[in-house]
């Protein structure tokens, strides 16, 4: 069993490379960017992820589902309601059947296995918790939700600090926690650091199973020559008062890394990252195609597994 720790764009390609390499593989999904907008429990990384899995996924936008419509958000902006957040309308009724099985007091995960179900997908999709965490973003203006943050406000304010409202209070599932146990191979996503797997490794409980874990835990750069390929990684990384490097994102993870990916554009970084005692591969990061997102996958486990 591979598991992969992913969240937005970068981890939801990979997930959907690992899927393409037929191994069974369970993915580990961030939570904190959820948030409820006209009423409805919108869960982006979980989204993004079953998007990819079931190749709904809008290639130009990057996000959503293809083959868009836009009828419902039209009529919200022409009764004056909050149309900064585009739901189109076969997302919208994602969030509707996630929203009422919330309601009928199913978990996220339960939600979520349903949602799954229903796309036909075969990776086994876990939200890396059942309780309410919730990222925010502090900037001169003062805190945001990251919603507003990363969509309303296009990630222009700077970035003094995040935090992850109810994390102290929350826990990973007994899924999650199996899935780690168990696993042969654990792979952290090439997602955003800050915002996309800090929430999950801060779950208490979570480094605790990583460092415990009897597989290999390898993490992906999502930076390739200095850049993110998609989203604010660089620009959150600084403003917190980082460098913005793959040794960086290698070094935030040395208490339970034992390999990390490095991008062939890289390459002069080996030597530094092997410094922290870590095993590095060197290769094509950038998955631009269904291919490229295999081929990764495969280097992965070749290397590892």
């Amino acid at each position: 069993m591979i598991v992969a720790l992913s969240g937005g764009v970068g981890g939801a390609k990979l997930v959907r490379g690992l899927s393409l390499t037929e191994q069974p593989t369970t993915t580990i999904v961030n939570t904190a960017d959820d948030f409820t907008h006209w009423g409805l429990h919108i869960s982006p990384d979980l989204d993004s992820v079953m998007y990819a899995l079931s190749d709904l996924s809008d290639p130009v936008r990057g996000w959503g589902v293809r083959e868009e419509s836009w009828n419902a958000l039209k009529m919200v902006e022409h009764y004056q309601g909050e149309h900064w957040f585009q739901l189109g309308d076969r997302d919208l009724a994602t969030h509707l059947i996630r929203t009422q099985c919330l309601n009928e007091g199913q978990t996220l995960t339960q939600a979520t296995k349903r949602l799954c179900n229903a796309l036909e997908i075969q990776v086994n999709v876990l939200p890396m918790s059942d309780d309410l965490i919730q990222t925010q973003v502090e900037t001169p203006q003062g805190w945001l939700d990251f919603q507003i943050y990363f969509v309303k406000e296009c990630c222009q304010p700077e970035v003094k600090s995040v935090r992850f409202q109810n994390i102290e209070q929350s826990k990973p599932t007994q899924d999650v926690l199996n899935a780690i146990e168990s696993a042969s191979l654990i792979i952290l996503c090439p997602s955003n650091p800050v915002v996309s797997l800090d929430p999950i490794l801060r779950v208490p409980g979570m480094e605790m199973a990583l460092q415990a874990a009897s597989a290999p835990v390898v993490a992906v750069s999502p930076l390739i020559g200095g850049r993110a390929v998609k989203g604010p990684t660089v620009e959150m990384l600084k403003g917190l008062g980082f460098e913005s490097s793959p040794v960086t994102v290698a070094s935030r993870y040395q208490s339970f890394l034992n390999g990390f990916v490095l991008d062939e554009q890289d390459q002069q970084l080996k030597t530094e990252i092997e410094n922290l005692n870590l095993e590095v591969m060197t290769t094509n990061t950038l998955m631009s195609s269904d291919e490229d997102k295999k081929q990764l996958a495969e280097s992965i486990l070749k290397a590892w597994l």
